[in-house]
This record gives C-alpha cells, structure tokens and sequence, in this order.
C-alpha cells in the first residue's frame, strides 16, 4: 500500500505555525514511507476565502521547503462529486432530508438548555415517509448515526478512542441551498484522492467518528487517524499573538531561517531520543508517529532564536553572504558588487557569532556596504565620536603611516600609541569603531580595519567630521 497524507488549509489567512506543524508531520510521514503528500485547498467558505489566502499558503510551503505531489487541488472543484455522493447516500437510506423550521430548531435548543443536555437534534424526519415532506421548506440532508452501541478509533497517536454512540447525532452533510458541509467534503475529497492516513490537530478527534461512519454510509474503507495535540503557549494556554506565535511569513521576516523553523516545529510534540538538532535528511529517516507525544507541546520564542543561531552558524557562507546581498538589492550601495560581496564574506565568521536571526546579520554588515551618514543615529555613538575626535585625528595619522596593512601591524601600532598617550585601549578602540561603522557594535576593530583595507578605513576617517556638533 502506498502511504499518501494530506494537508487542506483553509484560504481565509496567512499560513500560521500550527498548521505549518501539520503540515511538516504529513510531509514527513511520507516521505518516511516512500508516498504522496497532497495539497488541498479547502475553500468552500467563499466568502472568507482570499486569492491572497492562497498565494501565502503556497509560499509558505515552498519557503520551508515542503513540496507536494502533483497540483493542488481546489475543493470547490469538486462539488458536483460532493453532490452526487450526498444523492447516493440519500438512495441507500443513509441519509434522510430533514425539513425543520428555524423555529423548532430553537426550540429544541431552548428545551436542552431548559433541562441542561447537550444541543441535540431529535431525529424526528429520520424515519418520516416521503409523502410527508413539505413542498414549501427547502431540507437540509443529514446522516444517519448508528443509534446503539459503540464507535472504536485506532489513534495512531491518541490510541483506541471509544465514543457511545448515543452521543452522536445526526449531523448535516448538505445545506439547505444545496452546498455539501466540511465534514461530507473532506471525506469524499480524501477517499477519492486515495488518502491513507489523516494526521491533523486533536482538536479535529471528535470529527473523527462523525467521519468514520461517513466512510462506512459510503461503503468505503476509512483512512487511518493520527490526532496530534496542539500547541500551547508557555504558560499552558492556547498558543496565540500574545506567546510570540505568527505567521510563517512574519518569521521569515523576522530573520528565522526555513530549516531552523522546520526543526524546531519538528521537535514540537515529536521527539527521537535526546536529539534537538535534526537535519532534514535525519528527520525523513527517523520520523514515525510513534514518536508523536499526547501531552500539548509548549512554544517558546527563546528557545527558537537559539536553534535559529545554531542553523546561522552552519549556513555556507554563500548562501548567507547571497540573503544578506538580496537585502540590499533596491539600495544604493558605498561600493561595486563585487567588492560588498568580498567584504561580506570576509566579515561572516565574525558576524554569525552575534547574530540570532538574518535580520541581525543584515544589520551588522550594514557597515560594509553603506556608508554611514552624521549625524549618527545611536546617541551612544554620537557621544564617543563628539569626544574622542582628538583620538580619531591622531588615529588617522598613524594608520596612514602603515603599509603593511596586517592585523598585527594595526594592533601593535595603535597599541603603542594608547601607551604614547597613556590611554587605556577601550579609549581609541571605541570612537574608532564608531567612525569606521557608524554604531557601538561590529566586530573586533582589527577584523574590521583589514575587511575594509586601507583605502578605505582612512577615507571613513577623513569623513568624520572635525567639529563635535553632529
């Protein structure tokens, strides 16, 4: 049997962490098990549902790299089958029209509430004869729910989940105006697309009998259920705005590399022994449900700047020196192309020590190819430069002094100069700094002074300006 999955998000938002977890774990179930992962676009609600809905979903899989089979499939395409499964069910006497008016529907809410039971309907068009329709109430089309007994579901995750049946009702698969609801959709669009194994959030479980007993109406096999628990916040709570959870587009622009966002949602409710950093190849060989938790698993943001500054620091130096260089493509920069892509990677072992996320590298590299404008933004900066320009002057002049362009030459002579002038070397090293980089944070002086080359470090000195109003 060939293993295909799924993944049907609804095109009503951006693509949000929790189902980006969804749907790494079918990826990765089949890819394990040599199948299918399908998409499907589940936009039957038309009035939520945006074509810009749609792209960001897109791009959000593409960006972590969680290609589909085949096309991506529309479940408004399908609604003529829908349709006609709902008229067979209606044939073999597995489903039945039901003419309630809004008016008894409510009563029967209100009479629940009254002797406080469950919002339940009460099945009384389930065995009415045909005859006895009205012709001026458009029905609805419900399924008959078994009435006696048990339903039992093997979770692949949760275990065997048992459900009384009398707590199952006769749940609506057509509207009124003829539209199939969720549940009839998904079910026909799973088995016609030969889905296997359903893996999807726990808080779909109780869906789950509703679903089984859609299959057996239909005389259909069901897919296997694999329900993963949700995921929470860090103080237990349902994850949201608020515990730092967003978008997969607005972690990407945060700086978040796709593999370190791909392995840290992987280690969300699945686990492989004391592993934590898994790489793409690992997590294919390794991942299984049975690996998949019961208990919520908690987000944390810190814990993901942390992996996402270990995946920087493994990142080839050309890819990161390429993302940094795309940043600045609509900018004008202080050099050509070549020269910005030179003292890029020059400075990357240095940069990706500080760095936690892209956004932070971009920043720290600003120096190399913009040349920074007084007045300095930074007050702190601005302050070392207004005092410390008798320093840069005497800097300027012994770094123009020096040919042999070495960091040990540039360490000794600045050096010996804070000895001259009886300067601890904080003193010089400080307002250097900023006059080379426009901020209070870069790398060590010397690194920056031989990835600038000399040409280029006294030309910045020239530009300091020689009052101390900026």
């Amino acid at each position: 049997m060939t293993i295909v999955t799924r993944f049907p998000p609804s095109p009503t938002g951006s693509l949000h962490i929790g189902s980006a977890r969804t749907a790494l774990f079918n990826w990765l179930y089949a890819r394990h098990h040599g199948g299918k992962f399908i998409l499907r676009i589940e936009d039957t609600d038309r009035k939520r549902s945006t074509a810009e809905a749609v792209e960001s979903i897109f791009d959000g899989l593409n960006w972590l790299d969680l290609n589909w089979d085949g096309d991506a499939t529309f479940q408004t395409a399908n609604l003529q089958r829908h349709t006609e499964v709902v008229r067979q069910l209606l044939e073999s006497g597995q489903a039945y029209k039901c003419y309630c008016t809004p008016e008894e529907l409510a009563k029967m809410r209100e009479n629940a509430k009254i002797n406080g039971k469950r919002v339940f309907y009460d099945r009384r068009w389930r065995d009415r004869a045909p005859q006895n329709e009205p012709s001026d109430i458009a029905p609805v089309v419900r399924i008959k729910m078994p009435l006696e007994g048990k339903t039992k579901i093997s979770d692949l995750v949760q275990g065997n989940v048992t459900i009384e049946n009398e707590q199952l009702d006769d749940f609506i698969i057509m509207r009124a105006d003829g539209s199939p609801t969720y549940m009839l959709s998904v079910v026909v669009d799973d088995h016609d697309s030969g889905v296997t194994h359903v893996i999807r959030g726990d808080d779909h479980l109780n869906n789950a009998s509703r679903q089984f007993h859609l299959y057996c109406a239909a005389g259909w096999e069901p897919p296997t259920f694999a329900h993963i628990p949700l995921i929470h916040g860090s103080d237990g709570q349902k994850l949201s705005k608020r515990h730092g959870a967003k978008s997969v587009q607005e972690y990407r622009a945060d700086g978040i590399l796709a593999p370190a966002l791909c392995n840290y949602l992987l280690r969300l409710g699945w686990s492989h022994g004391d592993e934590e950093i898994i790489s793409r190849k690992k997590a294919i060989e390794w991942f299984d449900l049975d690996g998949a938790g019961r208990a919520p698993s908690r987000f944390d943001s810190a814990k993901l700047e942390s992996l996402n500054g270990h995946y920087i620091r493994i990142t080839p130096v050309s890819t990161l020196t390429d993302l940094i260089l795309d940043a600045y493509r609509n900018e004008t920069l202080d050099c050509d192309h070549k020269t910005a892509e030179n003292r890029i990677k020059a400075a990357l072992p240095f940069l990706i020590k500080r760095a936690k996320n892209t956004v932070d590298l971009i920043d720290l590299s600003k120096f190399l190819v913009k040349q920074h404008n007084y007045p300095l933004a930074e007050i702190k900066a601005k302050q070392l430069i207004a005092t410390g320009l008798p320093e840069i002057r005497k800097i300027q002049q012994v770094l123009s002094e020096i040919e042999d362009w070495s960091e040990d030459t540039l360490n000794t002579s600045l050096r010996t100069l804070a000895d001259g002038l009886q300067l601890d070397f904080s003193k010089l090293a400080q307002p250097l700094r900023v006059a080379l980089t426009g901020s209070t944070k870069s790398p060590g002086i010397f690194d920056v002074m031989t990835i600038l080359g000399r040409t280029e470090t006294l030309r910045r000195l020239e530009r300091v300006p020689n009052d101390k109003t900026h």
